[in-house]
């Protein structure tokens, strides 16, 4: 899948050898350009769409991300899609679906060519910039609770066309991809972790997700510095990741286990 051509074409997805590829694991659609792929995918979701709905823009041009960010890419730059899933675990286990995809979706590059890390909680990085993007959402439905999980990877974004200096793409890393078979193989992995989780009943543990999310997290044995909601920001070494998913960061005041959700800001101290 790896090629050296920086420059390479920006061609459209070719969604029918996606699917054709995929099976009946997913029903994959291609827009030419939406807002946002996860609010269609809720608003899909909430009309009673099953599981395995794959929604891909071409363009997105008001993507979501944790925090409220907003963001744009160029037309065919990057991967950008949101998946409909149906997850019947415990609610306790909801907050591992974040750092599921993230594992999948650094295995996935990895398979594709690029070295992968994670920065907890949910980015993807190549060295230490930002190669990719997750957003999980909880939306209601008259079926039961539904997961929306919005990845975007910058493709062939060159570097004039990155909106942060911490950003990066496949392409300025050296790694040009076709982007129908990164689809593809972005949606194998997320089914393999997906399937062994929910085969688990959810546990991390016992399916492996805690140990390969430890394992892919570059956070881990870093000095990172914390700013919380309330409190005054600090300085200390990431040390593990609890079993809740939290990060366990060794601080000034002993070890303290951060929450996603609580986060205003986590990033390696300079």
């Amino acid at each position: 899948m790896r090629v050296t051509d920086h420059q390479a074409e920006r061609l459209p997805l070719e969604p029918a050898r996606a699917r054709e590829a995929l099976g009946d694991a997913y029903d994959v659609e291609v827009v030419e350009a939406t807002p946002s792929t996860n609010a269609l995918v809720a608003e899909r979701a909430r009309a009673g769409a099953p599981e395995g709905l794959v929604v891909v823009a071409e363009h997105q041009t008001a993507g979501r991300g944790r925090l409220g960010r907003t963001w744009t890419t160029p037309a065919r730059s990057a991967l950008t899609q949101s998946v409909l899933l149906r997850p019947r675990v415990e609610a306790l286990a909801w907050p591992w679906l974040p750092l599921l995809t993230g594992v999948a979706v650094a295995r996935a590059l990895r398979e594709a060519g690029a070295p992968a890390d994670l920065k907890w909680p949910n980015d993807v990085l190549l060295g230490d910039a930002k190669v990719a993007g997750l957003l999980v959402e909880r939306v209601e439905t008259s079926t039961g609770p539904a997961a929306v999980v919005g990845i975007g990877i910058n493709v062939s974004t060159t570097r004039a066309e990155l909106h942060l200096d911490s950003a990066t793409s496949l392409a300025e890393a050296g790694v040009v991809v076709d982007r129908t078979d990164l689809l593809v193989t972005l949606l194998r992995s997320l089914r393999r972790e997906y399937d062994g989780w929910l085969a688990s009943g959810g546990s991390p543990q016992a399916s492996g997700l805690h140990a390969a999310y430890a394992s892919l997290c570059a956070t881990v044995g870093r000095s990172v510095r914390v700013e919380l909601p309330a409190g005054e920001p600090f300085t200390g070494v990431a040390t593990g990741i609890a079993p809740g998913g939290g990060l366990v960061v060794d601080g000034p005041s002993g070890p303290i286990t951060v929450g996603a959700g609580d986060v205003v800001h986590v990033r390696v101290a300079r």
